[in-house]
């Protein structure tokens, strides 16, 4: 996940955790975890976005895998929990993977998180879970904060199916044909982008993926979350006649908006119009780029119309 700076209650409370947490040692004894591997979601910006269950986790485990240990180390003083912190990222997982998972088959418990939200989501960690089940270890998830779903449900785009991609590219002509491979994808899509190519990636979607609805998230769940909501054309434009926000951003971009179905006599005057210079098969092939349709559809339409003139 992005890096994500705690914020202590934010605009939510206007409170700060006081780092003691309301329950005695008794009862949090009562509630130890079994071994194996848990995955934690931690807040992705207002720190009082954690569950009592992470905290029991984070509170019980051996010890605490994470991306960053001064940035968990935050998280964990705000909670006045006292763990040893583990770094496990990209650039060491090759090296450190090994320890966790003989850890794990060894009986002890791991709790695993990100810099900020649910683990594995834009990180490495998949491959320490692949492990595990390889080996048959127990592995845990406890969810929680995400910056993905968040966008998502905040942005008013259908939900029913969605795909999150991640970063784009950060070359525009990689970008482009990033796009180009979601272009057909019947979902709402989530993406995640830097504040300084921002404009110039909506400005991208906005040519190859058309006047789709969108919604740009910034900061969320800090201080000062925003936001807005547009087409890709409208949101380009405003983006570009600004400064480059600060902040993290999540993109949300709606779903190919349905086409009306054409009526046969309007495919056939499209068939026609493409016959007109044009062999069969181009014909269909020009007809099936237009609408979508089964180009052996068109092909077969195609023969009866040709024989016809």
């Amino acid at each position: 996940m992005p890096n994500s700076s705690l914020q202590n209650g934010g605009q939510r409370t206007g409170t700060e955790p006081n780092g003691t947490r309301a329950r005695s040692k008794q009862e949090a004894a009562t509630r130890s975890t079994q071994p194996g591997l848990y995955l934690v979601a931690t807040p992705i910006g207002n720190a009082r976005d954690i569950t009592l269950r992470a905290l029991d986790v984070l509170e019980t485990a051996d010890y605490i895998a994470c991306e960053d240990t001064r940035v968990s180390g935050k998280l964990m003083t705000i909670y006045g929990l006292k763990k040893s912190l583990i770094a496990y990222h990209e650039h060491n997982a090759d090296k450190v993977r090994p320890r966790l998972l003989n850890d794990v088959e060894n009986g002890k418990t791991v709790a695993l998180i990100s810099d900020a939200g649910t683990p594995l989501i834009s990180d490495p960690g998949f491959k320490l879970v692949r492990d595990c089940r390889a080996k048959g270890l127990p592995v845990y998830p406890l969810p929680g904060a995400s910056s993905v779903m968040a966008a998502l449900v905040v942005a008013g785009l259908p939900t029913d199916r969605f795909l999150f991609a991640g970063f784009p590219p950060a070359k525009q002509g990689a970008r482009r044909k990033f796009l180009e491979s979601l272009k057909e994808t019947d979902a709402t899509l989530v993406l995640f982008e830097s504040p300084k190519r921002l404009a110039a990636s909506l400005k991208d979607a906005a040519e190859i993926l058309g006047s789709r609805e969108a919604t740009v998230c910034r900061e969320l769940t800090k201080l000062y979350e925003e936001t807005r909501n547009g087409t890709l054309d409208v949101l380009a434009d405003q983006l570009a006649a600004e400064a480059p926000p600060k902040g993290e951003i999540v993109l949300v971009i709606g779903p190919p908006t349905e086409k009306p179905p054409l009526e046969q006599g309007s495919i056939d005057d499209l068939l026609v119009k493409a016959l007109d210079g044009h062999k069969v098969k181009e014909a269909a092939a020009l007809v099936a780029e237009t609408t979508g349709l089964p180009k052996r559809d068109l092909y077969q339409r195609a023969l009866i119309l040709k024989e016809r003139s």
